[in-house]
């Protein structure tokens, strides 16, 4: 290592990614360390993780059952913290210098934007964060020289295969996506479409909300409008093509007609260490990609008509301002109402879509303003849940 030591906070250390990221930081040596981390219900596993690594301090955002989290780390040298806002405690500590976001949701904006403005390395999945903020975070990045990298695995592929140019010579990206469960369902079919299909993915194992996301592919406008914000690029750089194999997890095609492309088997453990190595590339645990296994790699164009969330990605991406934070939280609270049954599959992108339409629209917003929009939209879906009296669908 030609640097200090990785000293880390890790925001969602129970969930998929932060789960992932343990096991990374596990395998990477004495150099990568856990010093805190977050969970916001799952206090056993929380108290383990704090035994395991011995972290200095944990934060309970749901603080329902805080007690048991604090009796469970009684006699050890680990500080307990409840409440959502204490997330900003854990990347504002003096001796972290990396965070890892891993948290669904917009709740983790504070501590990104605090850690923004601390000069910090931030590794993040949290998608809302850009999505929301996009517009305040990389201008606050680069003034205060904090690197935001990407651990979702298609804009770590773009990361990765703009090395092979200069960014003045970036002519589009182009994000794959596996075409989650759906890819092949007729309109009826989606009409259809029940909660227990939908947490069906053919590919990965992801939590509830982010593999609903991908059966809708509002994980895709997500990933459009984070794209042009990560990489500072015009929605007409940006292309989506459906790659069920999700061997190709991204690519880079530059002014002189060449495609690099990253390749790799699904493990999200690759992004996640290429985050946290950045720019190094060291020995990997991830499972290697066997090419003389590969039979074909199969391409197709979204159909816009059955999915229309990713014609809003793109209309969001070129308008900016609140519309990313009206998509992000209308589509979170229409995801909800579906996975309570309340409305149907498809209500899930019309009702996104009603919200943009039906919004005030600010073209340079601050982050109250962002957050008003935020809830307004959130607010505008529980209303019509709540006046269409639905039955359970």
């Amino acid at each position: 290592m030609d640097h200090h030591p990785k000293r880390i906070a890790l925001l969602g250390s129970t969930g998929s990614i932060g789960l992932n990221s343990l096991s990374v930081i596990e395998s990477l040596g004495a150099d990568y360390i856990p010093v805190s981390a977050s969970a916001h219900n799952q206090w056993k596993l929380l108290a383990q993780q704090a035994h395991d690594y011995h972290l200095e301090k944990v934060v309970l955002t749901d603080t329902t059952h805080l007690d048991k989290l604090v009796e469970a780390l009684n006699g050890t040298q680990t500080k307990v913290l409840g409440g959502p806002d204490h997330l900003v405690d854990l990347v504002m500590d003096e001796t972290v210098n990396t965070i890892i976001v891993a948290v669904v949701g917009i709740s983790a904006l504070p501590a990104v934007m605090a850690a923004t403005e601390a000069g910090k390395t931030i590794a993040i999945a949290n998608k809302e964060s850009l999505v929301v903020a996009g517009c305040l975070l990389m201008p606050l990045a680069q003034k205060h020289r904090a690197t935001i990298l990407p651990i979702d695995s298609e804009h770590s592929a773009i990361l990765q295969a703009m090395h092979s140019g200069r960014r003045h010579e970036v002519e589009k990206i182009i994000i794959t996506c596996s075409g989650g469960p759906f890819r092949n369902s007729t309109t009826e079919q989606l009409s259809q479409a029940k909660l227990a299909d939908a947490l069906n993915h053919p590919t990965w194992n992801m939590g509830p909300k982010v593999t609903i996301d991908s059966a809708t592919m509002m994980n895709k406008a997500l990933e459009i409008i984070e794209a042009k914000w990560l990489f500072d690029l015009q929605t007409d750089q940006i292309e989506v093509l459906i790659h069920p194999e999700s061997i190709i997890h991204s690519m880079v095609e530059f002014r002189d007609g060449s495609i690099i492309a990253q390749l790799s088997s699904p493990d999200m453990k690759l992004p996640i260490q290429y985050a946290l190595t950045y720019p190094q590339r060291l020995h990997s645990t991830s499972k290697r990609l066997e090419l003389n296994q590969l039979q074909q790699l199969n391409f197709q164009q979204p159909d816009l008509d059955r999915f229309a969330s990713i014609r809003l990605g793109f209309e969001v991406a070129a308008q900016g301002g609140t519309a990313g934070a009206v998509l992000n939280a209308a589509n979170e609270a229409a995801v909800d109402a579906f996975r309570q049954h309340l409305i149907s599959f498809n209500q899930i992108t019309e009702l996104t879509e009603h919200c943009l339409r039906n919004h005030n629209y600010v073209e340079n917003p601050n982050l109250e303003q962002l957050l008003q929009a935020d809830s307004q939209a959130r607010k505008q879906v529980r209303q019509f849940v709540t006046d269409s009296k639905p039955t359970k669908c």
